[in-house]
């Protein structure tokens, strides 16, 4: 199992506003050059995290802003923006376990409760981290001190 690319992509456009959002107009086609994705997978994200309430768009001329202060979004806000996670559940299921053998039809009882401990570990660390974090970690890499 892996987590799409788009919450990556997500947190890349986040720190692309940051440090060059008083230099450029952020546009679709500007964060497609950073991130080397086609602008149509950049407009599809840049609109859930609009319906989200995470940025703002400007109309007509273009460029993005982040809605709230840095320190009030999480990484997990931008996760449950940008990922389509089926009911919530991080995991899924196949669909048919055999209900004529003992495991397939006990999965559910041997599973759920242990891969819930796993989504809601990996929620609560998301929540601990924010975009003001990330531009922390970005600041010090624009400007040399890690390389």
């Amino acid at each position: 199992m892996q987590i799409s690319s788009r919450f990556t992509l997500a947190i890349h456009i986040f720190a692309c506003m940051d440090a060059f959002g008083d230099e450029y107009k952020i546009t679709s086609d500007f964060l497609a050059g950073s991130t080397n994705v086609n602008p149509v997978i950049i407009r599809k994200i840049l609109g859930q995290l609009k319906k989200a309430g995470l940025i703002e768009v400007a109309r007509g001329t273009g460029g993005t802003t982040a809605a709230k202060p840095l320190n009030e979004i999480t990484f997990l806000d931008v996760y449950h923006a940008v990922e389509c996670v089926e009911n919530g559940d991080l995991f899924h299921f196949h669909e048919n376990p055999s209900t004529e053998c003992p495991v397939g039809r006990n999965i559910h009882h041997i599973l759920d409760d242990k891969l819930l401990r796993v989504q809601d570990a990996m929620e609560k660390e998301l929540a601990s981290i924010t975009l003001e974090d990330l531009k922390r970690d970005t600041e010090k890499y624009l400007h040399g001190e890690k390389a």
